[in-house]
């Protein structure tokens, strides 16, 4: 993993870890914030450390993560 990567990783992680109040957090925010921060990590892998695949890899990641905890009761 070289340095175009891991920054990338780390701060996504850092950020998702911010979520440390999952408690006051409906389902729907928390598969969204998980979803934001497994896309961000993967869009970051699929452009070797991109910044445009990595906040667009969480975009997507969270809108994914919204629908599915919409579904969620």
């Amino acid at each position: 993993m070289n340095i175009r990567t891991l920054v990338p990783t780390v701060l996504v992680v850092m950020a998702t870890s911010g979520c440390a109040t999952w408690e006051g957090m409906s389902a729907r925010e928390r598969s969204a914030a998980v979803g934001a921060g497994v896309g961000g990590v993967a869009g970051a892998v699929a452009t070797d450390g991109g910044v445009l695949g990595t906040v667009g890899g969480a975009a997507i990641g969270g809108v994914v993560g919204d629908q599915i905890g919409k579904r969620r009761r």
